[in-house]
């Protein structure tokens, strides 16, 4: 299979289960175990694009600087600090590690 039908299969398995998803009754997601689920799913999948973002590169497991400056984001949105500040200061925290030659 090459690079293009994989694109097409992924992009028609997408479109299909967005037409399942308006197929669902209403009354199903209003449902406290349902919304739960739905909304968990989406804060789940999120976390491991970040984790598999951080972490891999290559298909190989890397601690470099982008580690720290995830690590730092977190506390500062925990800290509920503007998300201007948090991307700079996180940006920054990766350059000096870099510039530091600690991690590369």
């Amino acid at each position: 299979m090459t690079v293009w039908q994989t694109v097409l299969l992924g992009s028609v398995a997408v479109l299909a289960l967005k037409v399942v998803g308006y197929l669902v009754p209403p009354a199903l997601m209003e449902r406290p175990t349902p919304a739960r689920v739905a909304n968990l799913t989406t804060v789940a999948l999120l976390a491991a694009l970040v984790v598999t973002q951080t972490l891999e590169r290559g298909g190989e497991l890397v601690l470099d600087a982008r580690v720290p400056a995830v690590v730092l984001s977190g506390i500062l949105f925990a800290a509920r600090v503007p998300f201007i500040v948090v991307i700079v200061v996180a940006a920054l925290t990766a350059a000096g590690l870099r510039l530091l030659g600690w991690m590369s």
